[in-house]
């Protein structure tokens, strides 16, 4: 193929340097002659445009990713053939790829690992909502431009979802460091995959690794189907459990339980960079980029030196405007509190829906010790913020030294629930789930409660199925009996999250 160089496709597209070859094609820099602009051009191996079924397979790839505009997807300029060998041309990024970038970097910047993840993220939203999958979400097929900003290359497996298509099912196609466990098994495979793949690629840019290792590319795939991911948190600690919770979630092999939708990912990467950019109180490089780009309800949680870029003369006009803000401020505070705190992201299982509770309706539950478990860290469990969370106190070696201490939530003025989602920055502890009637306030004992369910928080997302038969209960009870394992001789149990789940009735979801 080199003896290519120098030459010009239809005329047009001199090749002028090979940077990629693959089993169907070669990637060529090449110089435009017309519009005198440099490309990036992708041409058919000569053997393989003679295999009729592999050349529908790089037309169809052409026609998808023409279809995409997204400024974090390479652009498809023009495509044709030339001597029977067809082609596809791309628009130019100069830069490197996410995989070199990691290979020189090693582990990236939490930030910046947040916000490529953003931006490979909102591009398979925008091909998840053209029908396209891409198949192969893996660092080598993001490039970082001049500017820093990611953009997804490589449709080349691209499948149109509502087509059969020739990447039947049965045939596993993709690099298996980052394969999600059906496409390693060659079952069927939708946006969801993408998603997995997308959470090795988070997994790497946080850890500098790719999370298994084997003997082959059979092995490596074995074990993502077979193995859960080593805890990121383990691997490096400073990530917070927000931001690992997300990462379990994006490679949950269970369908069900992993993300629904890009978008959907999109707002919980989009809310961890909001927190991890609080946290931290600066950010450097694509990390601030992207901050600017978060929505508007995403960024309230920022430090304003994060938010607005503000010159001197518009300080003037925040003074003079500051005691109206500062109303607007209170009146926002004031309807939070009673309009409630809004619902999760999450998808909800079908036939159910999440509910919204005040931001006061959270409170400690400790009638066998002193009555204080950090009450006034309860609004945390329903803030909607994995990365803040309520805790009980610390017990030395693990042992609660009583039946139990809990968390109650208000669900005014009651609700049949169906089910109750925790999440927890650490699992391994156990709890069981009560429900009162309304009455006169929450009870003040376990007894006044009756019980509806519960079991091991085994995972950092767990749900619990209730059984109020019908019942709506205005109060329900996360009452802890076992606490995870000690470190250092001690431990507590934590609740990022408390989510209620009803029923959906009357109408079609």
């Amino acid at each position: 193929m080199s003896t290519l160089l120098g030459t010009a496709l239809d005329g047009r597209y001199r090749l002028d340097r090979q940077v990629g070859a693959g089993g169907m094609s070669t990637v060529y820099f090449a110089f435009d002659a017309t519009l005198e602009r440099h490309v990036a051009i992708k041409l058919m191996h000569r053997e393989i445009a003679s295999d009729s079924d592999q050349l529908e397979r790089f037309r169809r790839e052409a026609r998808a990713v023409a279809q995409l505009s997204h400024p974090h997807i390479v652009g498809v300029i023009d495509a044709g053939e030339d001597d029977g060998r067809p082609f596809i041309v791309f628009e130019f990024v100069p830069g490197e790829t996410l995989k070199e970038r990691i290979r020189r970097l090693g582990r990236l910047e939490i930030e910046e690992a947040i916000a490529y993840a953003i931006e490979i993220a909102r591009a398979l939203s925008a091909a998840h909502a053209r029908g396209i999958v891409h198949r192969d979400v893996k660092p080598q097929n993001v490039l970082i431009d001049a500017e820093g900003s990611a953009k997804v290359t490589d449709f080349g497996i691209a499948r149109m979802l509502e087509e059969d298509g020739l990447t039947a099912d049965g045939r596993v196609l993709g690099t298996t460091d980052y394969v999600s466990p059906e496409q390693a098994l060659g079952h069927a495979v939708n946006g969801q995959s993408d998603l997995y793949s997308l959470g090795v690629v988070l997994y790497e840019m946080l850890v500098g690794d790719v999370p298994f290792h084997g003997e082959n590319q059979v092995a490596v795939a074995m074990k993502h189907v077979r193995e859960d991911l080593p805890d990121v948190q383990s691997r490096r600690p400073e990530v917070s459990a927000s931001l690992a919770a997300i990462v379990d979630r994006l490679t949950d092999k269970d369908l069900a339980r992993r993300y629904p939708d890009a978008q959907t990912v999109v707002a919980q990467l989009e809310m961890a960079l909001a927190v991890e950019a609080a946290r931290s109180g600066q950010t450097t490089g694509e990390a601030t980029a992207v901050l600017r780009t978060l929505p508007d309800s995403t960024r309230r949680g920022l430090p304003l030196r994060l938010r607005w870029r503000v010159p001197l003369v518009g300080l003037l006009l925040i003074v003079a405007v500051g005691a109206v803000g500062s109303g607007l401020l209170v009146k926002e505070a004031r309807d939070n509190t009673t309009r409630g705190t809004g619902i999760p992201p999450a998808q909800p299982p079908p036939q159910t829906e999440f509910i919204s509770v005040k931001r006061t309706s959270a409170d400690d539950f400790d009638p066998l010790g002193d009555d204080e478990e950090h009450g006034d860290e309860a609004f945390k469990a329903v803030d909607q913020l994995p990365g803040t969370a309520w805790d009980t106190e610390n017990y030395n070696e693990g042992l609660l030294g009583k039946a139990g201490v809990g968390l109650s939530i208000d669900a005014e003025p009651g609700v049949e629930a169906r089910y109750l989602d925790v999440q927890t920055p650490k699992p391994g502890w156990r709890a069981t789930i009560y429900a009162a009637l309304p009455g006169a306030g929450r009870p003040e004992t376990v007894s006044g409660y009756t019980r509806i369910g519960g079991g091991e928080v085994k995972r950092r997302r767990q749900r619990f199925k209730l059984a109020t038969g019908g019942t709506r209960y205005r109060y329900y009870l996360v009452w802890i009996t076992e606490l995870p394992p000690a470190e250092d001789g001690r431990a507590k149990a934590e609740i990022s999250e408390v989510s209620i789940l009803r029923p959906v009735r009357g109408r079609a979801r």
